[in-house]
């Protein structure tokens, strides 16, 4: 699938440096076995569209049999989105899903009033040498949506629509851009890309949603008469028409963005919501572990541990 033929690429210096809002160097986290680059939220911006939690996990390399393990934890108000470039994950959570996700696939969980998963290398993961390589977000939930029920979404490779084009191959990961739509439930207008450029070439961003901004995770662009190196997400002033060139090694970058929400949003841990007593009632209702009779429970196969309230 080509672009959209109303909107082709133009000059990354087309847009001057002032289109450029913001700029994020992510925060680095050790998490003993490998490290996050969290972009979102910053000090300087909590959300670009609805988006609000963005970390770079990895990259990272293991022997065989080891791999990551993040024991349940609760989540509400949002929709976690997991995407790889390497590697695996096996997701169970409190919905009954069980499901290995890997590169290229998406795997969708809207917490809604409480969820709570866990994410591990898999088993066939461990049986060699593994790596990890990927992007974990979250999306805000409308509040119209906040008490809805939780639900699990995965989408395979061949389901995502992808456009090629003069060096650029883009996978549209959730949400709508370029006269196509990605297959997952969404509540608000939203676009989330997976780009890989060759080197020089150029990608225009969507110039039909309100917020907008890019994440580089390999690779140098061009952008807004500026260079700029992996790990460094640019947010846009709406309404310019954005073009990115990659360096000379080519770039692989996250492109994301959409409506802004109604109002803020309160984030404490894994906890997002419009006002801050539903995120006291879910820290209670966590602490309080009465797995299956309150907000929350546990994934029906991964019980034995959990991840305590902070």
């Amino acid at each position: 699938m080509s672009w959209n033929p109303n909107l082709t690429p133009g000059h990354p210096d087309d847009a001057g440096p002032d289109a450029i809002e913001t700029v994020i160097v992510p925060r680095a986290r050790d998490l003993g076995d490998f490290e996050v680059r969290r972009a979102l939220p910053a000090p300087q911006r909590q959300m670009v569209g609805p988006f609000i939690f963005f970390d770079q996990a990895g990259p990272a390399e293991f022997l065989t049999g080891q791999g990551v393990d993040v024991r349940p934890h609760p989540h509400i108000g949002l929709g976690t989105v997991t995407y790889l470039y390497r590697g695996d994950f096996h997701h169970r959570d409190s919905t009954g899903a069980d499901q290995v996700i890997r590169p290229g696939e998406l795997n969708w969980m809207i917490a809604g009033k409480g969820v709570t998963h866990s994410e591990r290398t898999s088993a066939e993961g461990r049986s060699g040498p593994n790596s990890l390589f990927g992007i974990q977000t979250w999306i805000a939930l409308p509040e119209d949506r906040e008490d809805s029920d939780p639900v699990f979404e995965h989408h395979g490779k061949a389901s995502l629509p992808e456009f090629n084009d003069g060096g650029v191959s883009a996978r549209l990961i959730l949400g709508r851009a370029y006269g196509a739509t990605a297959p997952a439930t969404l509540y608000s207008d939203t676009f989330y890309l997976d780009v890989t450029l060759e080197a020089g070439a150029r990608f225009p961003l969507p110039d039909d949603h309100e917020d907008r901004g890019i994440y580089v995770s390999t690779g140098s662009v061009r952008v807004a008469g500026q260079v700029f190196e992996a790990g460094r997400m640019m947010v846009f002033r709406p309404g310019d028409a954005i073009t990115v060139e990659a360096g000379p090694e080519g770039a692989r970058l996250m492109a994301l963005g959409g409506e802004t929400l109604n109002g803020p949003r309160y984030i404490w841990w894994n906890f997002v919501a419009s006002s801050r007593d539903r995120i006291e009632a879910a820290k209670e209702e966590w602490r309080a572990a009465h797995w299956g009779k309150g907000m929350f429970d546990l994934p029906p196969a991964d019980r034995e541990e959990h991840i305590p309230l902070p």
